[in-house]
């Protein structure tokens, strides 16, 4: 049943996160937002509404592994999977701005979370942090946004906020119940993983970095491989990016803002592997502007020694 219930948590959470996404572009539209910030604010939010969602609800539950180890697992898995799979299926372009400011503000983002972490926990203070090189984010975004800089947009995304006419009251009624859905499908899976890890012997931590970062990283998957079929590449590595940046600053964050996460200095180790995954991922990024097949073939390899380290413990 728990498993079941796990199931079924993540479909609530995809779809509730997908209804989201498409409902708040629409509504931007009709009020004519930039599409730039649409794709770079609404977007990267609504992909990583999931994490928000089961790193909050697990925080409140007293699940502080799952919270935290949810957040470093999606990170990791958005890095060593999806880049992976999206850059096998295509060869994937980076651009510029990308290499020379997103990927660098994703490890300095980790090494933020591996200092204040050290003290053993992540405190209200922290949280305050975390929000200040957010909201540093966000202003680069819009310093983007002003200089129309369109590489990161997702123009499928924002083509389908003319569906139905735009319809104002339609708009407001898919976002509303795609945030309920998120709220409600991270309970389930919260509830459901914890079950899981006491039923057959597995930790906290290990639930939280591979099952509900995997679940939770699935519009992030989604998003890319829809963006290298069509071959708008950019958007696969921004996407994974600005994810990254959010996960770490919104998530952590607000949730460190709601209450203290004691720290397991286990952790450690699986922010690290996180840091040097980003600081190759800027390698491949700087030979050629591209991820090649046999460096996303090389970031598969990766993940499943990863996994593999984690079950052989």
């Amino acid at each position: 049943m728990s498993f079941l219930l796990l199931i079924l948590g993540f479909f609530i959470l995809v779809k509730g996160a997908d209804w989201f996404v498409e409902g708040a572009v629409r509504i931007a539209k009709k009020f004519n937002i930039p599409p730039i910030v649409i794709g770079l604010t609404i977007v990267s939010f609504g992909t990583s509404a999931p994490e928000a969602a089961v790193s909050i609800a697990a925080a409140i539950n007293g699940s502080t592994d799952i919270a935290i180890g949810n957040v470093i697992g999606s990170n990791i898995f958005n890095i060593v999977f999806i880049i992976a799979i999206t850059s096998i299926i295509m060869p994937l372009k980076v651009k510029d701005t990308t290499i020379k400011m997103e990927i660098p503000f994703v490890i300095l983002s980790t090494i933020l979370l591996l200092a204040l972490a050290m003290k053993g926990q992540l405190a209200f203070s922290d949280g305050v942090v975390f929000w200040i090189f957010f909201l540093i984010f966000i202003r680069y975004l819009f310093k983007l946004s002003k200089k129309g800089n369109k590489e990161l947009i997702d123009m499928d995304i924002v083509e389908k906020s003319d569906e139905l006419n735009n319809n104002l009251l339609v708009s407001i009624l898919m976002t509303v119940l795609g945030l309920i859905s998120v709220v409600v499908g991270s309970e389930i899976t919260v509830n459901a993983s914890v079950d899981i890890a006491e039923m057959i012997g597995l930790s906290k931590r290990f639930i939280g970095l591979t099952i509900v970062s995997l679940g939770t990283s699935l519009p992030e998957l989604v998003t890319s491989i829809t963006a290298a079929l069509k071959k708008q590449d950019d958007i696969a590595i921004g996407n994974i990016v600005g994810s990254n940046i959010f996960n770490i600053l919104f998530v952590l964050g607000t949730t460190s803002l709601i209450s203290t996460i004691p720290f397991q200095m286990n952790f450690i180790g699986d922010i690290i592997i996180s840091i040097i995954i980003t600081v190759i991922l800027l390698i491949f990024s700087l030979t050629g502007k591209r991820i090649s097949r046999g460096e996303g073939a090389t970031f598969l390899m990766m993940y499943f020694v990863y996994i593999i380290g984690w079950a052989l413990k």
